[in-house]
Order: C-alpha cells, then structure tokens, then sequence
C-alpha cells in the first residue's frame, strides 16, 4: 500500500444489488454508482453504495446479482440539495473485479484525526457505544470525514481520547436505516452509515 492507501482502504466483496447508473462527471471524465450488499456474520446486510470510473465499467460491464470484489478508500461529502447538509458515504472504487469467494468481505483500514469529542452512551441493553468521527487525509489537500462506532471496550476507550489525536481504526463499513421527522411531525426513511471499529488505537 501507498501512504494514502495506508491512511485510507476499503475492501469489499459482496453482491451487486442494482445496476450502475450516473452519477455526476468530473473534469469530462463520467462516475457512476452502485449498491453493493455485504452480510454479516449475524446475517444483516449491509449495502454500500459504491462509485467508479466509467473507464473501469468499460473494461467489465455488470450484470444484476453479480458477485463483485471492490478496492478503494471511503469518502464523504455534504449533500445540500434539500434543507440542511447531509453527509454522504461512499466506497469509490480504485479496482473492481468479479469474484468467486463463497463468503462477503467488508475490511476498511483508517488513520485519522479526531475532530470531534467522542460520545460515550449506553443502550437500553446496557452496551456501552461511542459515536467518533475522523478527517482522513486525500489528495490535493482533501479530507473526508468519516463518522465511526466503537462498542464495548472499545468505546469506554475512545471516550478517553482528545480532538486533535491521530488514531488508527479498522472494521467494516455498515449501514442502518434510522427516521427522520419533519416539523409538521411526517417521519422520512433515511439510511445512515459509519464505520463499526474492531480495532482501535492512537497513533503516535
């Protein structure tokens, strides 16, 4: 890996759950998204949305319920169409290529600095959970935030760390589906992602 790469890598492999379709151009070069769902080894899926240069579909068109491995980094941006920003995460696709593995993968490796207090809580169930959320360098002077969970130990740990610490996390990237109600009270579907931390560390 490259010193980006160390700082930033995702590894998926999991089932195409639509076909790719346009998302925005750049620079005249086009990007298109897909969904990719991962199962855990609880059974819930996760599904990833996933961007790639059209160059990279040209070399491998994609069939509905294909088998897929994806490399590549975590990245987010604001979304402001609509009232308020809204932080979108996605996997942008350096590698794509058809797989036969029998089971779903979901690695992501990031080195980041805090840039939030971390929030240590508790479920109903008595769990101890702490939402981080980590700037991650890119190129050209960009940074994507990435919003993180650690759990049990792992979260009675990160509630110990300052903003402004570089820390090491690795875990999966998932998905949840959360509502989202409107003054007048109408509750909107939304789904969010973030990062469940296995493994967490400062870096020195």
């Amino acid at each position: 890996m490259d010193e980006l790469e160390q700082n930033n890598y995702a590894e998926l492999c999991g089932t195409l759950a639509a076909p790719p379709v346009l998302s925005h151009e750049n620079r005249q070069e086009r990007f298109f998204t897909f969904p990719l769902e991962t199962q855990r080894l609880s059974g819930t899926i996760d599904r990833v949305n996933v961007v790639v240069r059209e160059r990279l579909l040209a070399e491998m068109p994609l069939e509905e319920s294909a088998r897929l491995c994806v490399i590549g980094d975590v990245r987010s941006f604001n979304n402001r169409r609509g009232p308020g920003a809204k932080l979108v995460i996605t996997v942008f696709a350096r590698d794509i290529s058809l797989s036969d593995e029998p089971y779903d993968r979901n690695l992501i490796l990031l080195s980041g600095t805090l840039c939030k207090p971390p929030n240590l809580r508790t479920t109903p169930m008595g769990r101890d959970i702490c939402d981080l959320m980590l700037a991650v360098n890119r190129q050209y002077n960009k940074s994507d935030y990435i919003p993180a969970i650690a759990w049990g130990r792992n979260a009675v740990y990160a509630a110990t760390l300052a903003v402004g610490e570089k820390i090491f996390a690795e875990g999966r990237l998932q998905s949840r589906e959360y509502r989202k109600y409107s003054d007048d009270g109408i509750a909107e579907i939304r789904t969010a992602y973030e990062v469940s931390i296995g493994r967490l560390e400062r870096v020195e």
